[in-house]
């Protein structure tokens, strides 16, 4: 019995809730070691995208695009928000986490067979049931010692159950990759997202740490940034055996962007500001679009190597969109996150703006070069103005959970 006891003690420690307010409180190895797992992935995801759009295969390339990265996002999204909350670092709940690595190393290994004309979803699917597998089993061991959010955590267990078992009955009655099939898999994301609206207002909130939560979300940025950089980065390398001042300049392009999309996002600490479920799920999933439009810029750079290099036969203006929208769509979703509910002044709008006149110079009709400067210039004016327009914070706005 004593050693019976004793293992317990040290394999499978309660897991009770965390301090929401700990001082303190950082990524652990742990996670950031899964947000290695989840950058292979994405880094799959994004690469798909760019070799579909570069074979004229834009509209396909994108939808399957988005589907994938939800099953990546959504998974990194559920782990976070429950290590935030129950994360005890015991051997039993490393393992479970170790499983749900295994689950997106999976995923990322489907991703090639979902992007293109004739997706296959069913290598993703089994490694996001292997994922959910685990995160079942996380909350119900949260639902055993947490007792004052008992009903939360068994609907949370149920909830992924039951969408598990969608999914699961989709793939084996309807291919994803036709029109029913997509607007089957919509319904499965509608009820993915539905789970913690339900879950959350059966007992108290669950107690995640708001400071440890925007750190995870803004290395998770981080992670995509530098995917971007990378495909940048293939311009140089293309003109390592002959100066092409095309490709110097669509690498500092390149840069530039980078550099504002990160100073946008980081140049301001008031993320996850207000409380509240409905501001906290608002803000949780407005960040698929902040994820997604990082990932596929970076594609859209790959897209732009393609077509100076004559890799591709893209019209120039569909290689210029590749990078405008979802540079656009980044600041359009950072503003609809943040700045639309915590900032305050003039600068306040300079997001949305400096979006709208990204989009419009891909319509101006310039060659591929000048455009990517140009926009290359509005996201960094926009990023200029807000700084220098927008008011001050106040002292409270980070103290909220």
């Amino acid at each position: 019995m004593a050693l019976k006891t004793t293992l317990q003690a040290r394999f499978l420690r309660p897991l009770h809730p965390r301090d929401p307010h700990e001082h303190h409180r950082v990524s652990t190895p742990l996670e950031l070691l899964f947000d290695l797992v989840t950058v292979i992935a994405i880094a799959s995801a994004a690469a798909g995208l760019h070799h579909a759009v570069a074979a004229g295969h834009a509209a396909g390339g994108i939808i399957t695009f988005l589907m994938a990265f939800f099953a990546i996002w959504w998974a990194w999204m559920n782990f976070t928000w429950f290590a935030s909350a129950y994360d005890n670092d015991d051997p039993a709940y490393r393992l479970l986490i170790m499983l749900l690595m295994a689950g997106a190393l999976v995923i990322a290994a489907g991703i090639p067979n979902v992007i293109g004309d004739f997706p296959n979803f069913t290598l993703v699917i089994f490694g996001y049931s292997i994922m959910r597998v685990g995160m079942i089993t996380l909350w119900l061991r949260a639902a055993a010692h947490d007792i004052a959010r008992r009903r939360t955590a068994l609907a949370y267990a149920a909830g992924i159950f039951l969408t598990q078992i969608y999914w699961i009955t989709l793939l084996a009655i309807q291919p994803i990759g036709e029109n029913l099939g997509y607007g089957l898999f919509l319904v499965g994301v509608v009820l993915e997202l539905l789970v913690p609206a339900v879950a959350e207002p059966l007992s108290s909130n669950t107690p995640w740490h708001r400071h440890h939560i925007v750190e995870r979300y803004g290395l998770l940025n981080l992670i995509v940034l530098g995917e971007t950089l990378l495909s940048g980065s293939t311009a140089l390398r293309d003109i390592a055996t002959g100066f092409n001042a095309t490709l110097a300049l669509t690498a500092l392009f390149s840069l530039v962007i980078v550099f504002s999309l990160w100073w946008s996002y980081f140049g301001d600490e008031r993320h996850l500001n207000r409380p509240g479920l409905r501001h906290t799920l608002l803000w949780g999933y407005g960040h698929f679009l902040i994820f997604a439009s990082g990932a596929a810029t970076g594609a859209g750079f790959g897209v732009v190597v393609d077509v100076t290099t004559k890799a591709s036969h893209l019209p120039q203006f569909l290689a210029e969109a590749s990078v405008a929208i979802p540079v656009a769509l980044y600041l359009a979703a950072l503003w609809f996150v943040r700045d639309r509910v915590a900032a305050h002044g003039p600068g306040r709008f300079a997001l949305p703006a400096s979006s709208l006149l990204t989009v419009s110079i891909t319509a101006i009709g310039m060659d591929l070069c000048p455009a990517l400067g140009c926009i290359a210039a509005s996201t960094a004016l926009g990023v200029i103005l807000r700084n220098v327009l927008i008011s001050t914070p106040d002292s409270g706005s980070a103290t909220i959970h």
